[in-house]
């Protein structure tokens, strides 16, 4: 379980004197806060009124950060510290609205009755039609049964609503397409199933969302086989794109050819293990994993898969390391050897900080702050939409990382995902790779 940051925001005024503000940023980097967004509300010729958002791991570190600058003095004041995460939640971030306005007894007949039933029957008549003519086409379904909710484990699929909510938004914002939560009160995998398969109908797509491992593993497999319409499990093949892109852009950048490399994924969770068979599927043959948990490792061996018998072994004898254990600290220094690619992806406490890495001689090192599969999975649902694909498959997959990776600046790991065009351009590449299969 990762714990639990806190973000605040800061309302604070300093003098309008150089200086000020600098003094502000070091009282909160004594205490160890990360600043995040700063806006300035009031600049004036005697006083500047910043908003500064803060982010503490503990209670006391806040109070910490607080204490740190109230003793500055001279005229530095904190006006006031807000919440400004559950004021954004309030009320929920989504909602269904009308894309048409109903002004008239016209709008009324065009858009209820009796207009609508000639739609109905085009549809009938031709159901391949209910795409174009309903918003089936553009609407994903984000199906979770709350047992893996981001880490805060398995808190039930009515808590996790926020997180789903926040990839609806993702999905409007990014590439324009609706996703709806459904919230299930079963993990059993059977009922689970029946019940997409139930109602996948009033749906382009199936984004399966923070289901816990092993059962997530059945569940995709069972509906991806069942289902006519593209079903991916997140946790899985989202984070498993964005790693592929990860680790390409930091051999691009150490001169390393990754099909020659030898690969080691420590932790064979939802993510590792399908980072592992994103990586096989790419075409690198030395992949191997290790798990504390035999059955995990029994399953990457079932794909093809190749494992270690030790953290050591795999650390002395593996050119990249990729760790998603959620365990921080599990790789010492001493166990770094020159010249690796190190991407310890857990959060918010990496397997090893990268500065620590890269001090034991790592060729580079990277967390999972700058590896989120917010940069995959809306382009990826956006293409195979377009596409019209029956399915999300490896080639589909490996052109998102692909489209990530040459949207990478040099010196940067994956692109910013607040990037419009980086979007467009994974569902474009998207969209191409499943035509190109279907047109096979």
């Amino acid at each position: 379980m990762q714990n639990q940051h806190i973000i605040r925001n800061f309302i604070v005024e300093t003098p309008s004197k150089p200086g000020n503000f600098a003094k502000v940023a070091t009282a909160i980097g004594m205490a160890e806060g990360d600043i995040g967004d700063i806006s300035t509300l009031k600049s004036g010729a005697l006083t500047t009124i910043r908003d500064i958002s803060i982010t503490c791991k503990s209670e006391a570190q806040l109070q910490q950060v607080i204490d740190n600058i109230e003793t500055i003095g001279n005229g530095v004041k904190i006006h006031a510290v807000t919440d400004d995460v559950l004021k954004a939640h309030e009320g929920g971030k989504i909602a269904m609205k009308s894309r048409l306005d109903v002004r008239s007894l016209g709008d009324l007949q065009r858009i209820y009755t009796p207009g609508v039933a000639s739609v109905c029957m085009e549809i009938v008549n031709y159901p391949e039609k209910a795409n174009y003519f309903t918003s089936i086409g553009s609407s994903v379904a984000i199906v979770t049964d709350g047992t893996a909710i981001l880490g805060l484990g398995n808190i039930g699929s009515v808590a996790g609503m926020p997180v789903m909510e926040g990839k609806a938004v993702l999905l409007d914002q990014f590439v324009g397409l609706s996703g709806v939560p459904i919230l299930l009160n079963t993990s059993d995998p059977d009922e689970i199933v029946e019940t997409v398969k139930h109602i996948h109908q009033g749906f382009g797509a199936i984004l399966l969302e923070d289901i816990g491992s092993p059962h997530c593993f059945e569940i995709e497999e069972r509906l991806k086989a069942e289902l006519p319409i593209p079903v991916m499990h997140d946790d899985q093949h989202g984070t498993a794109v964005v790693a592929l892109a990860a680790i390409l852009s930091a051999c691009k950048s150490t001169g390393v050819d990754p099909k020659k490399a030898v690969i080691g994924q420590i932790g064979l969770g939802a993510a590792g293990l399908a980072i592992c068979r994103m990586l096989m599927a790419y075409g690198i043959d030395e992949v191997y994993g290790l798990d504390r948990q035999e059955e995990a490792q029994d399953r990457l061996i079932h794909y093809g898969g190749k494992t270690k018998s030790s953290l050591e072994e795999l650390m002395q004898t593996c050119d990249i390391i990729v760790a998603t254990t959620g365990v921080s600290g599990l790789i010492k220094p001493e166990m770094i050897r020159s010249g690796q690619i190190i991407l310890a992806l857990s959060n918010p406490n990496p397997e090893i900080l990268p500065t620590e890495a890269i001090a034991a001689g790592a060729a580079f090192a990277a967390d999972g702050r700058s590896v989120n599969n917010v940069i995959g999975f809306p382009g990826i649902f956006k293409g195979a939409l377009d596409a019209g694909a029956s399915d999300i498959t490896y080639p589909m997959l490996i052109a998102a990382a692909t489209a990530i990776v040459n949207h990478t600046k040099p010196g940067e790991l994956i692109p910013n995902p607040l990037d419009p065009m980086l979007h467009h351009l994974v569902a474009r590449a998207v969209e191409e790779a499943a035509n190109m299969e279907m047109n096979k």
